[in-house]
């Protein structure tokens, strides 16, 4: 059996109870779901597709095959019916996502996936020999990531052939480092590594709950614990591949720089992002 975890922006315990449902039915077992909450699910989605990814690295042994299922599906119009899905590997992992550029800008640049296999449901269905009445239930259905989704990653899994088109993941522009997680000790994950050694300062941008912002000078350091207690740093953090965060040593830095995912908190002229 596959661990399976499922990031998604719909996990109402309804929503849960479905999904854990139908994913059991499936695979024999029930997923993991991550809620990908909060005002930008997408860099949320983003940044914990990729640690999912690199979890599976350095187990010291073999290890054993995962799935992961990401769900971000903005209904913009630019779709019939919403974005389609699609599925990739890293290695012998299998990710099943929404065909989302933000959502996969993360694995596009930093594990160099930069193309994946994009499946039309209807298609997808009627290969799979389902009854009419059932194609249309499940290419017409708003709860596609429930329905359709987990039959596309237990598909492929399976080693089934899936109609798809290799498709290329638009490159994002070159945005400011923004925050893409603020963890449960308030320390802000930012999505990109910064070119800093110990000792140097850069700006960070605080937001004042009366709408007003004040620049304040961060020191840099290696490890959360060189930074001084009650003192704000930016570190080498735990996500990505060395993604910086934005620390308070014993406190909440998103309360104190007063950011939320989606956030950019450095002043761009005073860092470098590293290639």
């Amino acid at each position: 059996m596959y661990p399976i975890t499922y990031i998604t922006d719909c996990f109402d315990s309804n929503a849960r109870a479905r999904l854990s449902t139908r994913i059991g039915a499936l695979f024999g077992q029930p997923p993991t779901i991550v809620a990908a909450d909060g005002p930008d699910p997408e860099s949320f989605a983003a940044l914990t597709l990729l640690d999912c990814l690199l979890a599976t690295e350095s187990l010291g042994t073999s290890g054993h095959p995962t799935i992961t299922l990401l769900n971000i599906a903005p209904r913009d119009g630019a779709w019939p019916n919403g974005v389609p899905f699609c599925f990739f590997w890293y290695g012998e992992h299998l990710v099943a996502s929404t065909f989302n550029a933000r959502a996969l800008a993360l694995v596009r640049r930093e594990l160099g996936i930069d193309h994946v296999y994009v499946t039309d449901i209807r298609e997808a269905v009627t290969a799979a020999g389902f009854s009419a009445a059932d194609i249309e239930k499940l290419a017409g259905t708003q709860f596609r990531s429930l329905w359709y989704l987990p039959l596309l990653a237990k598909w492929v899994a399976d080693g089934r052939a899936v109609p798809s088109t290799e498709t290329a993941i638009p490159a994002g522009v070159d945005e400011e480092p923004a925050v893409a997680v603020v963890d449960n000790f308030g320390n802000c994950k930012l999505d990109r590594r910064l070119d800093f050694a110990p000792g140097d300062t850069r700006t960070v941008v605080r937001r004042n709950d009366d709408g007003t912002t004040e620049l304040v000078d961060v020191a840099c350091y290696r490890h959360l614990t060189d930074v001084p207690r009650g003192a704000a740093g930016l570190i080498v953090g735990s996500s990505g591949t060395g993604f910086a965060e934005l620390v308070v040593r014993g406190g909440s830095a998103a309360r104190r720089f007063g950011l939320r995912p989606g956030d950019s908190p450095l002043r761009r002229t005073a860092v470098e992002c590293a290639a």
